[in-house]
């Protein structure tokens, strides 16, 4: 694993002995896209110094124009060499936290409000790890290097080549995350045609959230180094299944698993099943954080896999909770329904708000489901009282918007500016006329 530098003098060491030219100074918008800014490495001394200034009024759901001074304030133990790019000359990243010009924190940027939840649990004696489990796709492009939605390949799960047409790019992007310092544990071909994973092993949150937005920059980048485009849209080709996130979490107690008990016959602790509790009361109230984008709902429909209603199962994996088999250190709850087109800073903040609301409260889930749910009936659903998560975004902004437990977890300014943004999207979408209303409706009206 790669030593991560602790010092300024650390970074200075390891840009010199790399022969970095340039650094990119990496942060992402509350809708978790990557940004950043390039600046040649006679500036490190300002960067490491937190002098290097952005216009917050260009970033989505950041500052007015009247307020726009911000600040870059590195995290030193994220610099790290890009791989795809020429090592010679080379261009290194570190993660930027964003400041007030009064030298706060500015809680609008969702990596410091992540840390600011990660606080208070750890107030309470917790750490919070989560493994997510990306799912994406490659697709051919154009003539002119532009994405379309043509398959590489028509391969299944865990396909081989030469059915599987990405397992040179999965084993490019391996590599290049491997250098980057991730412990990589698994990577195949996922059920749709053209559709992948790849595994990373489990991190502190913080640390987990930057990973994610590192893979699928890295993700991106080696895919197009192939003449190929790598896309997180959750349900890009209809009729297949879409891709998800599943997070993997734990609390961690004093260096122990919290969720572990071996005195109980299932091994699942009270502070797991009140953990639980506090997913399944309050996941209608997070969906749209965890599945921000009017296409999320697309994936979360019958027949593809994808869960769709509130319950939760040891190993059923048509519940929307799910308790993988392992016990001790590796005893998690798996919960099925993000979508990789999340911000993982502001998913990370909810997830472990609404499951600490569960243990503060001790909040007990219903009862376990080990039925194949999605072949009840829906007066078998309604007698259990099994319910459904939010049909579309537009349903998941009315039950976020009335959450003290999302407010809490996202604080005032983000909460504000990801509602506005997402109804604005919502309305977009609705006025919008799509292919198929012509097709179903043109000819026959």
């Amino acid at each position: 694993m790669r030593e991560k530098p602790k010092t300024r003098e650390d970074v200075i060491k390891l840009a010199k002995a790399n022969d970095v030219k340039f650094i990119r100074l990496q942060f992402c918008d509350i809708h978790g896209t990557v940004k950043n800014i390039s600046v040649p490495i006679g500036q490190i001394e300002k960067v490491l110094d937190n002098k290097m200034m952005l216009d917050g009024s260009s970033i989505r759901g950041f500052r007015t124009i009247e307020t726009s001074d911000m600040y870059f304030n590195p995290d030193i133990s994220t610099f790290q060499i890009l791989p795809w790019r020429p090592q010679e000359d080379a261009v290194a990243r570190i993660i930027c936290d964003i400041y007030n010009p009064d030298g706060t924190p500015f809680m609008g940027c969702p990596r410091n409000n992540l840390k600011r939840v990660l606080k208070q649990a750890a107030d309470l004696g917790y750490s919070f790890n989560l493994g997510p489990e990306c799912e994406f796709f490659l697709f051919d492009t154009d003539e002119e290097g532009l994405a379309t939605t043509k398959y590489i390949d028509k391969a299944g799960y865990f396909e081989v080549e030469p059915l599987d047409q990405g397992s040179d790019v999965r084993r490019s992007i391996i590599e290049c995350l491997e250098e980057m310092g991730f412990e990589v544990e698994a990577s195949h071909h996922e059920v749709a045609p053209s559709q992948h994973e790849i595994d990373f092993k489990y991190a502190e949150a913080l640390e987990t959230a930057d990973n994610v937005l590192t893979f699928k920059w890295a993700t991106k980048a080696i895919a197009n180094s192939y003449g190929l485009f790598a896309t997180f849209m959750p349900k890009p080709i209809a009729g297949v299944n879409g891709s998800g996130m599943h997070c993997n979490m734990s609390l961690f107690k004093d260096g122990k698993n919290a969720f572990y008990d071996e005195s109980k016959a299932d091994g699942i602790s009270e502070t797991m099943r009140y953990f639980i509790g506090g997913l399944l009361k309050h996941v209608k109230e997070f969906t749209a954080v965890t599945n921000p984008l009017v296409n999320s709902y697309k994936r979360i429909v019958p027949g593809y896999e994808a869960p769709v209603y509130i319950a939760w199962s040891k190993l059923n994996r048509s519940a929307l909770i799910r308790i993988p088999a392992t016990r001790g250190i590796g005893t998690r709850v798996e919960l099925r329904c993000p979508d990789p087109s999340t911000n993982p800073y502001l998913a990370f903040a909810v997830l472990l708000e609404a499951g600490l609301d569960g243990v503060r409260n001790k909040i007990e889930p219903p009862a376990e489901v080990n039925d194949n749910i999605y072949k009840l009936e829906m007066e078998t659903l309604t007698d259990r009282n099994i319910n459904a998560l939010p049909g579309d975004l537009n349903e998941a902004i009315k039950c976020m918007a009335g959450s003290a437990i999302v407010k809490s977890a996202l604080g005032d300014h983000i909460f504000e500016h990801f509602l506005e943004t997402k109804h604005k999207e919502y309305q977009e979408y609705r006025a919008f006329v799509s292919e198929w209303e012509i097709n179903r409706y043109l000819s026959v009206y």
